[in-house]
């Protein structure tokens, strides 16, 4: 072991992290530079040493140059703990350039000197348990991570183990230890227990189990906010705690928001909401709804080119479907004469200017296509007078579309292309959805997104990675006016297999007719997954279980599709249909003879209730359950001199001959019922025929598959034509079939199971009062990974 590996073996990392320490250059540095400022030349105590390697290995950039003031802090005993730690480097990274550190505001912004009791522990835990009783009550074990982060959060500066134990030792005399109610593997052996003493006629009618990456209850995780507590989410600052350029501008916010967690769903009217949304809905409503916050639905309404009534609509439709409801609902256009005024300050105060350029010179000064040098607009040094009258002109309409822009005054020699003169406003003769034609002159996202977030004193401005790039904008902006400066955080973006967002191509594929609009059942569109079926608290349960990191995920579209069916094998009532319909005429049943069996909506769930049904001389079976020569030693359904159950009906069937058409092909069985035949090793589902009942009831059914054939449509290795040469033209199938009378009772939206068959969903496209129905695909019982490996092909 080298010197260098010895002393870091001396803080308490083992042989072999020490080792790994040593041969990583940067870290390496940090860690050295770290130990001579505090003079550690020989063993310390584990607790010490480890903060010395945290501050080496997490300290960022903007903090660098206060990394021998932290590290003299460890050293003198200020800082104890890896909270205290990153709020102090985060603290260094806010100091100015050339100012010092230190004194009152360090300490406390780091809990320096705070001693958290047990008592004040105890208290605030008893506090949290009180409030969060029903959750605790209900979910036991399962919210015990969540219980944690919140204390936590309240405790910033207590011992964590302390805080971890007192928690337990209150949980568990609330609730008493765990049982089987907390113990997934004890859920899941009760679950094949009852499976295995299921009757057979039940097996038959029984969904797939659930996926094993699925929760047992999808309804519990969708209810869930454990995911905010957890992660990159945890790490998240707490109201107050991000510095402004004013002091007084965070107490007089404080002051407004009472130091509650605000936040805010942004969308752009201009399309409508697919399933990446709604990740970004749970991440700003659960986050806040987590920390007892609120959220507002603002509508970033700055482009009256691309905006509609329907698309305004819709979004507050979608945010509600998922069981959220929005503290206010705001528009940026609220606000259009506050922002142009705080333009006008900007130009006042030198930090924008009015540019006269065309987009071809604006890329040529930026750098053009070669990238190379860039240079300052000539007008950027306009007399402010100057630029205050050509501003004035473009709100009075005195320019033509891209005649006048106004630009911020950033920094054009700056590595980051948000920092080069970005534009705030400009002309649009376009009527506004809201404000008519009262401005001729519009802001830009860059401009009022920021702005925005501050008038409606929003935390946490969350946000994907896409935005990264303009949160250094977004600050420039608003200490540029010297207003509330709320923080940006950004996350990944969530996309599934087999699908686009973009909203411009989802746009081409209804305008090129591929779908059949945006609620196309084919689309990931909210609206469309909605029409399929899709629940809303499956969708919230597979966004949360995912996290919140920083990295983009591509989640294959099976793993969306478990949690689905996970949820409607849940709550979806049963019904019998039958896709490709055969007759079965059973010769030793009456004709007039008519039987009504009570038929349970969903077995072993007498909550769900029950239903009728006729059974008489004449079913109609799927095609595919029988075979007129039984060939295959596996197959158990019906065949000539063969048994098979019904579902539901006391006694089986046995198949006696066939009738065929002119080509040979079977049309009708005859079939005796046989009350002598021993119990069937296999039931199928079957609907009879009666005048009387209506029945079979004719129903019109969708089945959908994947719209695109590869997982990754854009990757050009295996789809060199271009994405939209991966559309699948056979993704829909329509076909006719008989259902049950049960039927009559579906509404529109209404999910059911098609027993032995799939999820299915009533289309909007039926009409149910005069007995037509439609029904759309959702999921089958279990993943078709035959239909997946032929997608690849």
């Amino acid at each position: 072991m080298s010197d260098i590996e010895t002393l870091f073996a001396g803080l308490g990392l083992s042989a072999q992290k020490a080792a790994e320490t040593a041969s990583n250059k940067k870290l390496s540095a940090n860690l050295q530079k770290v130990l001579a400022e505090a003079g550690v030349t020989a063993a310390v105590d584990k607790s010490i040493g480890m903060l010395y390697y945290d501050l080496a290995s997490i300290v960022t950039p903007a903090a660098l140059d206060h990394l021998p003031f932290i590290a003299h802090a460890i050293r003198d005993g200020k800082l104890k703990s890896k909270d205290q730690l990153s709020a102090a480097i985060k603290f260094a990274a806010d100091v100015p350039k050339g100012a010092s550190i230190g004194g009152k505001a360090f300490d406390e912004a780091c809990g320096v000197g705070v001693e958290v009791t047990p008592e004040q522990i105890k208290a605030t835990i008893t506090k949290i348990l009180d409030s969060r009783a029903m959750d605790l009550e209900e979910k036991r074990y399962g919210v015990v991570s969540q219980l944690l982060g919140v204390a936590r959060q309240e405790l910033r500066w207590a011992n964590g183990v302390l805080v971890k134990e007192e928690l337990d030792k209150q949980v568990l005399a609330r609730i008493g230890p765990k049982d089987e109610r907390d113990d997934p593997k004890a859920k899941k052996k009760k679950e094949q227990e009852a499976k295995a003493a299921a009757k057979p006629e039940e097996k038959s009618a029984k969904a797939a189990p659930a996926a094993e990456n699925t929760p047992a209850k999808v309804s519990e995780a969708g209810n869930s906010f454990a995911f905010a507590f957890e992660g990159e989410l945890a790490k998240l600052h707490r109201p107050g705690g991000n510095k402004q350029i004013k002091e007084e501008l965070m107490v007089e916010h404080l002051k407004r928001t009472g130091g509650r967690v605000v936040t805010r769903f942004p969308p752009e009217p201009n399309g409508f909401l697919h399933i990446g949304h709604a990740k970004a809905i749970n991440v700003n409503f659960g986050y806040a709804k987590a920390h007892g916050g609120i959220t507002y639905l603002r509508y970033d309404d700055t482009n009256p080119e691309a905006e509609e009534k329907k698309y305004f609509d819709s979004i507050l439709e979608m945010v509600r479907w998922l069981g959220f409801e929005p503290y206010a609902v705001t528009y940026s256009s609220d606000h259009f004469q506050r922002l142009y005024d705080l333009a006008v300050d900007l130009v006042r105060r030198d930090k924008a200017y009015v540019c006269h350029c065309t987009a071809e010179q604006i890329y040529e000064d930026r750098g053009g296509k070669e990238k190379g040098s860039r240079k300052e607009c000539i007008h950027r040094n306009r007399p402010v007078s100057e630029s205050l009258a050509e501003f004035r002109k473009m709100k009075e309409g005195r320019y033509g579309e891209g005649e006048a822009i106004l630009r911020m005054k950033m920094n054009m020699q700056d590595g980051n292309p948000q920092f080069w003169d970005l534009v705030a406003y400009r002309v649009m003769y376009t009527p506004h959805y809201r404000t008519g034609d009262e401005w001729c002159i519009y802001p830009t996202y860059d401009y009022t997104h920021c702005l925005c977030d501050s008038f409606e004193d929003i935390t946490h401005s969350l946000c994907t990675t896409e935005f990264q790039q303009s949160r250094a904008s977004y600050y420039w902006l608003v200490d540029a006016l010297e207003i509330y400066k709320p923080v940006q955080w950004e996350y990944g973006r969530l996309n599934v297999t087999h699908s686009i967002m973009s909203k411009r191509r989802l746009a081409k594929l209804v305008k090129d007719g591929h779908v059949k609009g945006w609620d196309d059942p084919r689309m990931f569109t909210l609206v469309g997954v909605r029409r399929r079926g899709f629940t809303p608290e499956a969708i919230n349960a597979f966004v949360r279980d995912l996290g919140v990191t920083k990295a983009d995920s591509v989640i294959p579209v099976e793993r969306l599709e478990n949690y689905v069916r996970d949820h409607l094998n849940e709550v979806a009532p049963r019904l019998m249909v039958v896709l490709d319909p055969l007759k079965v005429t059973l010769t030793n049943v009456g004709e007039d003879e008519e039987h009504v069996l009570t038929v349970a909506n969903k077995p072993r769930d007498e909550g769900m209730g029950t239903h009728t049904v006729p059974f008489t001389r004449t079913v109609y079976i799927d095609g595919s359950d029988f075979k007129e020569v039984d060939d295959d030693a596996n197959f158990y359904r019906l065949a000539v001199g063969k048994t098979v159950g019904l579902l539901n009906v006391v006694h089986p069937i046995r198949a006696t001959g066939v009738v065929k058409d002119a080509s040979g092909k079977v049309v009708e069985v005859h079939a005796v019922l046989d009350k002598e035949a021993k119990k069937p090793k296999t039931y199928i589902h079957w609907v009879a025929e009666s005048k009387k009942h209506d029945s079979p009831v004719k129903i019109e059914v969708r089945k959908y598959s994947n719209l695109f054939h590869h997982e990754d449509p854009y990757d050009e290795k295996v789809v060199p034509g271009g994405w939209i040469t991966d559309v699948n033209a056979n993704s829909l199938e329509v076909v006719t079939g008989f259902a049950e009378v049960g039927v009559k009772a579906a509404k529109v939206e209404d999910r059911v199971q098609f027993v032995r068959v799939g999820y299915f969903c009533v289309d909007a496209d039926s009409s149910v009062a005069a007995g037509k129905y439609v029904f759309n695909s959702t999921v089958g019982l279990k993943e078709d990974t035959s239909k997946k490996q032929a997608d690849q092909k």
